[in-house]
């Protein structure tokens, strides 16, 4: 619960509605009781101009996979930008481009992308726990990998690290 409070209202909805429904489809009432509880609401993280983190039509809600998320998405103009997205965009770019790809994206979230280290490790938990190993595989290896992704993205051209070259001018 208090990893919960580095991470924006959607993200939290998200967390909650993954540990309850996974990637199935569930009841739009309970989501929606559920986005006031969080104080999002459904129909913002439906909108796909927002990247779209769910889908909600028919009365029901589900989240939106990784692999069906946006190419296009750019977190720099993302105005909903959420740590459940962050993931699972490092998720996709990984599974098409592998960590080179995904530290692209670390070097563009910056600082921002510790905290979406900090949900992988928490959706993996959830995964081992329900037994959805094959969910659990992602949120594992981008988890597994981020030493080898943060050290690509620190050494791509722009973001080099500042060293200090003399202590005293």
């Amino acid at each position: 619960a208090a990893q919960e409070g580095d991470f924006d209202p959607d993200t939290r909805w998200a967390v909650t509605w993954f540990d309850q429904f996974g990637f199935e489809e569930g009841d739009y009432g309970h989501a929606e009781q559920l986005s006031k509880a969080k104080n999002t609401a459904v129909a913002e993280m439906a909108d796909a101009r927002n990247g779209g983190i769910v889908t909600a039509k028919g009365g029901k809600v589900k989240l939106t996979r990784h692999a069906d998320l946006p190419e296009s998405w750019d977190p720099d103009t993302d105005p909903r930008l959420t740590v459940w997205e962050m993931v699972h965009h490092l998720i996709r770019r990984m599974d098409e481009g592998g960590e080179g790809a995904a530290a692209e994206l670390v070097a563009k979230l910056g600082v921002r992308a510790e905290t979406a280290r900090e949900l992988a490790y928490r959706l993996y938990a959830i995964c081992e726990r329900k037994k959805w190993a094959d969910e659990a595989l992602a949120y594992n290896a981008l988890v597994t990998a981020w030493p080898e992704i943060t050290r690509l993205a620190a050494s791509s051209p722009g973001n080099e690290a500042p060293q200090q070259t003399q202590l005293f001018s």
